[in-house]
């Protein structure tokens, strides 16, 4: 069994052969290292904060319970995105894509506002609503795609593993969804922002 040296970063691999053993802290690293993306991805696809944590904990719970079908075939991040990914994906399903929430709701602030200029933390939220109305304009294919990339990090390839398509295919929808976001927000006036 793999030991992690004490106060040494160590890969994905030895930390999940760690957690494979029953090791909490290599649990708790592996959670504390990708739960930022994974949160992103998810609250990109459901856009609702609570919608986001629950499908987040429901797919590291999934996969920390389920490390030994783990088979290394793809690094633990892109297996962990394809299960948060699912999870998020059910998630909406059950409970329908509901709305982010308005600029009143302190609870969805995902950024504090700047105390220095308040105009910049609204310029910020009105600048995230657009892109938000942009990205739920795009199809939900295209739309995952360029999730996955933009908010969760994943190289193309990690991409194509994670949704069984080829490379070539990721590439042209990350074209697409970029070309049709700029066109969104260039419509929308949002470019002077």
């Amino acid at each position: 069994m793999p030991e992690a040296p004490s106060g040494v970063m160590c890969d994905d691999e030895t930390l999940v052969q760690l957690a494979r053993g029953g090791d909490r802290p290599a649990c708790e690293e592996l959670f504390r290292r990708h739960r930022d993306a994974a949160y992103r991805v998810a609250f990109r696809l459901l856009g609702h904060h609570e919608d986001a944590l629950d499908a987040v904990q429901e797919g590291f719970i999934k996969a920390i319970s389920n490390l030994r079908n783990f088979d290394g075939r793809s690094g633990f991040r892109t297996w962990l995105m394809r299960i948060v990914h699912n999870a998020a994906i059910d998630t909406g399903r059950k409970r329908k894509r509901r709305p982010t929430l308005g600029l009143n709701d302190e609870s969805n602030s995902l950024e504090p506002a700047s105390e220095d200029d308040p105009a910049q933390g609204l310029n910020r939220q009105d600048l995230r609503r657009a892109l938000e109305f942009a990205l739920n304009r795009l199809s939900p294919t295209t739309r995952q795609t360029f999730i996955l990339f933009a908010e969760g990090g994943l190289s193309y390839k990690e991409i194509a593993e994670l949704q069984d398509v080829p490379i070539g295919t990721v590439m042209s929808r990350l074209h697409y969804a970029r070309h049709k976001l700029q066109s969104y927000l260039d419509l929308d006036g949002i470019e002077g922002l």
